[in-house]
C-alpha cells in the first residue's frame, strides 16, 4: 500500500514541474484494450525525455510505485485503479526511423538494415512501414496489438519470431535513476526469454534498434496480409487482451486446446467470459469489471489444473490487485 502522504507529495511536485501534462485519477481502462479498471492516482503524458527525469527526481526515493503505459494491450488494471503514478510516452517516443528509399533499393536481398522504433510506437504501424519500404523481418508483429517498449519487456512474438530475434539494444530511462539520463542497453543484457524479461518497471524502453534486411515489397505486404486474414478468421475481436495463457508445451499443448476440452467456451463470471470463437482469449463486456475478468482467469486455470495437472502460465500483467501473480510472465527475480 502507497503512503497516501507520499503520494500526494509526489503529485503536487509533478503540478509544479510539469502543469497540465499531469492529470489526478485519470481513467486507465480506456488505455487498455480490455478497455475496463479503474483510474490511477497520477498520470503523466511525457512530451519529451526531460519530462520523464523531471518524474524520476520527483519521485525517487519515495516508494511511490510506477506504470509505464504503451497499448494496454497485455494489461489488466484493477477496478480499485492504480495508487501510484502511471506515465504515458505516446507523445514523445513513436517515431520510426527507416532509411531512405534509395539506400534500401541499393541493398541486396536478405542484406542488413537498421530501424530505429520509439517505445510508444504501435508494433503493426512499425511493422506496415517496414514492409512498405522494402525491409523484412518485421512481417510478424502487425498482428500484435502492442508497443514497442511493451514488446521488448514481455518479449513479445508470434508467427514464427519475436523481438528477441530482432533488437540489437534498446535506449532507456530508468525512473529509480535520474541521474543516468538515457542510457543503452545491448540485448543480451536485456534477458529476454518466453514472454519475459529482466527490465525492471522503473524502466522505461524509449526506442528500439532492430536488425532486419532489405527484401521485396510485394512479398512483405503479401506476408502481412496473410497474418492479417488469419488473425480475423481465428481470433475474436471486441474487448480482449488476445491469448490470456502461455501454451504449456509449445507446439504440443496449447491453452485454448486445454480449456475447449473442458467446455468452458462461453464460461462467464459477471461481464466477463470465455470467447466463442478462442478458448484461449477473455472477453469484457462494455462497462464491465476488471475483477470480473480476473475472476474468469483463475476460475479457468483452477479448473485446468484439477483436470489435466497442467498450471496455466499468464500473459497478462495483472495492475493494482491486492495480489500478484505467481504464474505471470513478469516473473520475480532474484
Amino acid at each position: 500500500m502507497t503512503d497516501p502522504a507520499a503520494l500526494a507529495d509526489v503529485g503536487r511536485g509533478l503540478r509544479e514541474r510539469l502543469g497540465d501534462a499531469v492529470e489526478a485519477d485519470r481513467p486507465l481502462g480506456p488505455l487498455t484494450t480490455y478497455r475496463v479498471g479503474g483510474s490511477a492516482a497520477w498520470f503523466v503524458r511525457a512530451r519529451s525525455v526531460d519530462d520523464l527525469l523531471a518524474v524520476a527526481e520527483v519521485r525517487v526515493g519515495t516508494g511511490v510505485r510506477v506504470l509505464t503505459i504503451g497499448r494496454g494491450s497485455n494489461m489488466l488494471v484493477a477496478d480499485s485503479g492504480f495508487d501510484g503514478v502511471a506515465v504515458s510516452i505516446a507523445d514523445c517516443a513513436a517515431d520510426v526511423v527507416l532509411p531512405d528509399d534509395m539506400s534500401v533499393a541499393h541493398r541486396g536481398d536478405g542484406d542488413p538494415v537498421e530501424v530505429l522504433a520509439g517505445g510508444g510506437a504501435a508494433l503493426p504501424v512499425v511493422a506496415r512501414r517496414t514492409a512498405a519500404a522494402g525491409v523484412r523481418g518485421f512481417e510478424w508483429a502487425v498482428g500484435v496489438p502492442g508497443s514497442i517498449g511493451g514488446a521488448v519487456r514481455m518479449n513479445a512474438g508470434g508467427h514464427g519470431s519475436d523481438m528477441a530475434a530482432c533488437v540489437v539494444d534498446v535506449g532507456v530511462v530508468d525512473l529509480d535513476r535520474p541521474e543516468c539520463g538515457v542510457f543503452r542497453t545491448a540485448v543480451d543484457d536485456l534477458g529476454l526469454r518466453f514472454r519475459a524479461s529482466a527490465l525492471p518497471p522503473s524502466q522505461i524502453v524509449l526506442d528500439a534498434r532492430l536488425d532486419l534486411r532489405a527484401g521485396d515489397r510485394a512479398l512483405a505486404e503479401a506476408e502481412i496480409s496473410e497474418i492479417v486474414r488469419w488473425r480475423r478468421e481465428h481470433q475474436p475481436g471486441g474487448q480482449n487482451c488476445g491469448s490470456v495463457f502461455v501454451n504449456p508445451v509449445p507446439g504440443e499443448v496449447t491453452s485454448g486446446g486445454l480449456v475447449d476440452g473442458l467446455g468452458l467456451r462461453g464460461f462467464r463470471i459477471g461481464s466477463a467470459w470465455v470467447s466463442d470463437k478462442h478458448a484461449n482469449f477473455i472477453q469484457a463486456d462494455e462497462g464491465g469489471s476488471a475483477d470480473d475478468v480476473r475472476a474468469v482467469m483463475e476460475t479457468v486455470r483452477e479448473r485446468v489444473a484439477e483436470h489435466t495437472g497442467y498450471r496455466l502460465r499468464s500473459e497478462v500483467r495483472l495492475v493494482g490487485f491486492d495480489d500478484t501473480d505467481p504464474m505471470s510472465f513478469e516473473e520475480v527475480l532474484s
